[in-house]
């Protein structure tokens, strides 16, 4: 984890420091969006308090906070990076609030469905993009799911496909994501992945930018359920836990839902 951690110290002392009063949270980046509704949702039900988000992969946000940058409450999309910072001491427990599970974002054209996907991934002449393993949890599910292909009777499928996979988010040296486009819409409509494995939130939301792309579920047999998790910070103020709970409540809840997230 040097590395990792070399560009979480990088990223601490880049950061501008946040303005007293506001509420600090670093989410992972597949929460962009229903993150974003949640503050705003809790900011109206919570006057003159503000809410900082921090988006970016949830490897790469764990080593930003273990190099000092502030967290008071961190939304990761796994739930091994928050129970991290519990055994570091620096959280006081996890609790799990939504789930994602894999899609392949698919590029115009190419003839795929959910019985031919895993043909189509093995193809050499294919351009196969993931996240990147350990510093984004995407990638980690991405490489489980190769595992599991080769547990279903594919020899060798998981060596082509983590051989041949670009990892194209979610690393240290990753180019950040378009400020105005879904990073995986533009990185398969542009031709850089011919098929994307990412969370089937992130394909959704692709496809309402590019309607030419495709979505195809990955089968039951080999997809991975991802569960998300939220940890408050010890030294945060009342707010953080405050605001974990209206996640977790019933109005929280409901706006993950319409992003497309399951329920914890």
């Amino acid at each position: 984890m040097a590395a990792l951690g070399m560009v979480g110290q990088k990223a601490w002392a880049q950061t501008a420091p946040p303005a007293r009063g506001d509420l600090v949270v670093l989410a992972a980046g597949s929460l962009r969006r229903a993150m974003t509704e949640l503050a705003a949702a809790f900011e109206q039900a919570t006057p003159g308090q503000r809410v900082r988000l921090v988006f970016g992969a949830s490897g790469l946000l764990l080593e930003r906070i273990r190099y000092g940058e502030r967290a008071d409450v961190f939304a990761s999309a796994n739930m091994e990076h928050p129970q991290a910072l519990v055994a570091d001491g620096e959280a006081r427990d996890v609790r799990p609030f939504a789930r994602n599970e894999l899609c392949a974002l698919v590029a115009p054209g190419l003839a795929v469905d959910s019985q031919s996907l895993v043909e189509k991934m093995l193809d050499v002449r294919i351009k196969l993009g993931t996240s990147t393993p350990k510093a984004d949890p995407s990638g980690d599910y991405a490489w489980t799911m190769f595992e599991r292909i080769e547990q279903q009777g594919h020899a060798g499928a998981f060596r082509a496909l983590s051989g041949k996979a670009l990892q194209l988010t979610g690393g240290p040296t990753s180019p950040p994501p378009p400020v105005d486009r879904n990073v995986y819409a533009a990185l398969v409509a542009d031709g850089q992945a011919d098929i994307f494995v990412t969370y089937c939130t992130n394909a959704r939301q692709a496809l309402s930018e590019q309607p030419r792309l495709q979505v195809v579920a990955v089968p039951a047999a080999i997809n991975v359920s991802a569960s998300y998790g939220i940890a408050v910070t010890k030294r945060a103020p009342p707010a953080a836990e405050a605001f974990a709970d209206f996640v977790l409540g019933a109005a929280g809840q409901a706006l993950l839902a319409r992003q497309g997230f399951s329920p914890p």
